[in-house]
């Protein structure tokens, strides 16, 4: 199995929200960039919460437009072995160490975890470092997580501009 490593987090002094995802799939590590397969949504559903046509900007531009609205990206996983691209097939992973990313951020309200897998390793990440943040598990917008229409991922992704608009 191949050992595969996530990409440097994305945050500035001024992240508000910090979205983490479990580890980046293959499109992902081949472009460098973060949900850079085409079929996962998460620059549609961002691009929808904050306003911006994320999906049709470039990539540091689409950064860019996250830390503007002051939202941040990570992974909870540092490394892990895992051929494909599905969490189901991750092994041996190390996690990253969010409970020193997040007491690094002063403005930091809120963490979502971006799907099932990054909410069950980041939760447990940071159970014992007595944070007082929202902590949000929402629908994955991965292509593998299809089952679930766009329109309610949406919908339970819009809860984010609690944070933003304060």
């Amino acid at each position: 199995m191949t050992l595969k490593r996530c990409f440097p987090p994305v945050v500035d002094r001024n992240t508000r929200v910090l979205v983490l995802g479990s580890l980046p799939g293959e499109v992902s590590l081949a472009q460098n960039q973060y949900y850079a397969h085409k079929q996962n949504r998460f620059w549609h559903l961002m691009g929808d919460v904050i306003g911006e046509p994320l999906p049709s900007m470039g990539y540091e531009a689409r950064l860019q437009a996250l830390l503007d609205h002051r939202v941040g990206l990570w992974d909870v996983i540092a490394k892990a072995r895992r051929e494909g691209s599905l969490d189901s097939r991750i092994r041996d992973h190390a996690a990253n160490d969010l409970a020193a990313l997040v007491a690094a951020l002063p403005n930091l309200a809120a963490v979502v975890f971006n799907g099932g897998t990054a909410a069950k390793i980041g939760m447990q990440a940071l159970a014992d470092s007595r944070i007082s943040l929202d902590l949000i598990k929402l629908p994955s917008s991965s292509p593998a997580y299809a089952a679930v229409p766009y329109a309610e991922k949406l919908r339970a992704w819009e809860a984010l501009r609690k944070w933003l608009a304060a």
